[in-house]
């Protein structure tokens, strides 16, 4: 009886659960934060230039802008993508 409750359990919430499956999204990493400095410090890295981070980093917003560190890792110049460092790919 309890085989019988289990299975009937899975059949019901197993359909449930492939309902709010969403294809993977890429991760984009830009090359240039702000970094807010003071109480609420924080960091945004949205920027493509470092130009365009230093338009909204500007005077008294108490912001200065830093390369991503993600963006180094993994973005389009990184180690993995310019097969330098690691190991070869075949």
């Amino acid at each position: 009886m309890k085989l019988m409750r289990a299975a009937l359990i899975l059949l019901a919430v197993g359909p449930l659960s492939v309902i709010d499956v969403r294809p993977s999204g890429a991760e984009t990493y830009r090359p240039w934060c702000a970094v807010y400095t003071g109480r609420s410090g924080g960091r945004n890295c949205s920027f493509n230039s470092f130009e365009q981070c230093m338009m909204t980093a500007g005077p008294g917003t108490g912001a200065s802008c830093a390369q991503n560190p993600w963006y180094l890792w993994y973005g389009s110049n990184s180690p993995g993508t310019t097969r330098q460092g690691g190991r070869r790919r075949r």
